[in-house]
């Protein structure tokens, strides 16, 4: 068939070092330690931040909420597929991150489409850091707004740009916590900014939602306050189940409830989910400990990977990014560590810019010294070889 036939060259066509392969198989539950292909390993692959995905009392949770509710959403929003299980865990993500309201989605990806599709279009314009997730690059491609990037944390570049905006509606769109260097955006700063032109301020704060802020994210680490402040957290990393919400003032939600596509027309996040994700929240709350372990292990990984070739970008988050620079010594150190039983990603472009790629080490609060210490022992092992 011709349409296979061609798919077949595109492929083909792919560079060696930048095509994908299938995706791992995992026979196991996330931890630190899991099953892939059969073989053992030692993970720092997952976002599970906090060691939730897993928890008994997580667990406990969705069965309890499949014997209530079901599985199934059965319907959208708005024609029926709204449950008291979304209504609460709405109401307690709202309350959790200090915001008015909340709107759950089913995936981070689809959150982001829905703002920003929905608060600007055609005439409007969007502001995005040139590092922003892929999922904020299409959703201000598919709004049809103006997009114009600045360079990573480049206020003074972004300032001119919103001056010379003549457009109606305009929004800054960043991550809060980016996901490949594992720096934090300067919310301060830029909400000063998006004030100063009226402008909206997104927040995709996937990665920081559960760790930073005393687990409330980024926004409340940064101690910021706006009604022009729009939150997206997710709850498959550090809230350890799936989903994602946005929180904003509520007028904003309510726009969002009438106007944005991917809410209306999908089939509401099973229910039993949304009951599940109730209880990572009270573990959020009642268990800071957790996070005292994660800044534990990200010190300890500070500590033991010091005089290797290799340069650790400086962050503050989970993600602690090894830097290698080019793309076959990355995948050349990552299989080394393999080949040792031990999981770490090799990052490479186009997910990275070109001499960049790295190891991208996703630490846990489920991780114990001793696999920090295994992990800097084979990262000496693959140098003295």
């Amino acid at each position: 068939m011709r349409l296979i036939a061609q798919l077949q060259d595109k492929l083909a066509a792919l560079d060696g070092d930048h095509r994908r392969r299938r995706c791992p198989v995992l026979d196991s539950p996330q931890g630190p330690h899991v099953r892939i292909d059969g073989r053992d390993y030692l993970a720092f692959a997952s976002n599970d931040y906090l060691g939730l995905a897993n928890h008994p009392a997580l667990v406990a949770a969705a069965r309890d909420g499949a014997l209530r509710w079901g599985v199934g959403g059965g319907a959208s929003h708005l024609v029926g597929g709204h449950s008291a299980a979304h209504a609460a865990l709405e109401q307690a993500l709202a309350d959790w991150l200090r915001l008015p309201a909340a709107l759950l989605f089913s995936s981070g990806y689809q959150a982001n489409l829905a703002v920003i599709t929905a608060l600007v279009g055609r005439g409007d314009a969007v502001f995005a850091d040139r590092l922003n997730h892929a999922s904020l690059n299409d959703a201000c491609l598919l709004s049809r707004a103006e997009f114009k990037r600045f360079a990573h944390h480049d206020l003074a570049q972004l300032e001119r740009l919103l001056a010379a905006s003549t457009a109606p509606t305009k929004l800054i769109a960043v991550d809060a916590v980016y996901s490949m260097d594992g720096d934090c955006a300067p919310l301060a700063a830029l909400l000063a900014l998006a004030e100063r032109f009226d402008a909206w301020l997104y927040v995709d704060d996937a990665h920081g939602f559960g760790v930073l802020g005393e687990g409330r994210g980024s926004v409340v680490e940064a101690g910021v306050h706006s009604e022009r402040l729009i939150q997206m957290v997710t709850l498959g990393k550090a809230a350890g189940v799936a989903g994602a919400a946005v929180a904003a003032h509520a007028v904003v939600i309510d726009w969002l409830v009438n106007s944005a596509r991917p809410f209306i027309f999908t089939t509401s996040t099973s229910p039993l989910l949304a009951h599940t994700v109730q209880a990572s929240l009270r573990l959020m709350a009642d268990e800071p400990e957790r996070r005292a372990a994660l800044r534990a292990r990200m010190a300890e990984l500070k500590h033991q990977l010091a005089g290797l070739p290799w340069t650790l970008l400086p962050s503050d988050t989970p993600i602690q990014p090894l830097l290698i620079g080019g793309n076959a010594e990355a995948l050349a150190v990552s299989a080394g560590l393999r080949a040792r039983g031990i999981w770490v990603p090799a990052i490479r472009p186009p997910t990275v810019p070109p001499g960049s790629a790295r190891l991208r080490i996703a630490l846990s609060a489920a991780h114990q010294p001793q696999d920090i210490v295994r992990l800097a022992d084979a990262l000496r092992e693959l140098v003295a070889s």
